[in-house]
């Protein structure tokens, strides 16, 4: 389960940021400077994990400012975490008293069923909040933890996949979890083993004890991934001889380790990176997003979405996207889950904003090609 804070025991709290330096603000150019100060506090102590200091600094900005949404969830996050549950679900109802769509109270009080094991409840509260905000990723990530618990193992592969387009770094957090027992066996959740054991040796961890020790993968599942990676034709399997030991390691076949780029680890540590083809790269990106502007153009949803899935996918496009076209990934893998939730009504209401994005790629990759062009002839 993804928490909002770790629990006491766990190392400190990083979730949440010290507040910034205040402005030089006053009472008579702010009118709700009194009411900011207290908040700002409360953010600062609970970065310490001082929480009973915090809810009284967001109880001090709430007597200011009653409705004031960003107090009551904060103290309704301290609440939750001195459990206090009927203190925080409290305040949460509060915040739908104020705003019913707010997606962060309905993700809250998720949490709170989560942790009396009321996970009817805990589903319907991260639906709600999904409805909200089909966009977070930590919603996703917890309504796929709350069907696995349920046994409801279908909806929650479709879930988690849902979290991983949004945020690829909950690929690792899920093999971890202890909430996907019930999927572990599932042909989904196995691929998304297999995503992570790729980037472990992309970024340079050849060996299974390695990958184990990164990920905290089990050795069993390591190895099993490996195997139909190299079945799939993305790994290559060698064996070293040390002593009187054969060591196995594994490495990214080399058509695809010249596109997406691989790390090494060096005696010391230090990490070489082997260049991706730029100029092959980028024109294999180049007419993808010809085949995605006319899927948009005919407006047939489902192409759109199989061609987004070019510049998504760790093993077609994804990892060059990320390199070369960092923002522009994060705004196709949001068009991807919204085209998935609503359609053609709202590739009806963003279709010049989608054309729009990858004109500007087209255009930042002809640039790209004339530089590295010019680099080469010079």
């Amino acid at each position: 389960m993804k928490k909002i804070f770790k629990d006491k025991k766990e190392e400190p709290v990083t979730e949440i940021r010290k507040a910034e330096p205040e402005p030089s603000s006053t009472k008579i150019t702010d009118p709700n400077y009194n009411r900011n100060k207290h908040y700002k506090k409360g953010i600062s102590l609970m970065a310490d994990e001082r929480l009973e200091d915090a809810a009284r600094a967001f109880e001090d900005a709430l007597r200011i400012d009653p409705r004031h949404t960003e107090s009551l969830l904060k103290l309704g996050y301290a609440r939750f975490h001195m459990n206090d549950f009927a203190g925080a679900m409290e305040l949460y109802n509060k915040v739908h008293e104020i705003d019913v769509t707010n997606a962060e109270a309905w993700n809250l009080k998720g949490l709170i069923y989560y942790q009396q094991k009321n996970y009817e409840k805990a589903l319907d509260s991260v639906e709600k909040a999904i409805d909200s905000n089909p966009t977070d990723g930590m919603s996703w990530y917890n309504k796929a933890c709350y069907h696995s618990l349920l046994n409801h193992i279908p909806e929650s592969i479709e879930a988690l996949k849902r979290s991983i387009e949004i945020d690829v770094k909950n690929a690792k957090k899920a093999v971890r979890d202890k909430d996907f027992e019930n999927i572990r066996t599932d042909e989904g959740y196995r691929r998304i083993v297999e995503v992570v054991v790729l980037e472990s040796v992309r970024q340079g961890y050849r060996k299974v004890g390695q990958i184990v020790w990164t990920t905290m993968v089990g050795k069993l599942e390591v190895e099993d991934a490996a195997r139909k990676l190299v079945e799939k034709g993305l790994l290559i399997k060698t064996e070293k001889n040390l002593g009187l030991q054969k060591i196995e390691e594994y490495e990214i076949v080399p058509e695809l380790a010249e596109k997406i780029g691989v790390e090494k680890k060096g005696f010391f540590g230090t990490v070489k990176k082997s260049q991706p083809i730029v100029i092959q790269t980028l024109k294999e990106i180049n007419e993808a997003v010809h085949a995605t502007k006319a899927s948009i153009e005919k407006g047939d949803v489902k192409e759109i979405i199989s061609t987004l899935d070019t510049f998504i996918e760790p093993s077609k496009k994804g990892a060059q996207m990320i390199e070369y076209f960092f923002e522009e990934h994060r705004d196709i893998r949001l068009y991807k889950v919204r085209l998935t939730d609503k359609g053609s009504e709202f590739l009806q209401a963003n279709k010049q904003k989608m054309l729009d994005l990858f004109d500007n790629i087209e255009m930042m990759i002809t640039k790209k090609l004339r530089n590295e062009a010019a680099s080469q002839n010079s």
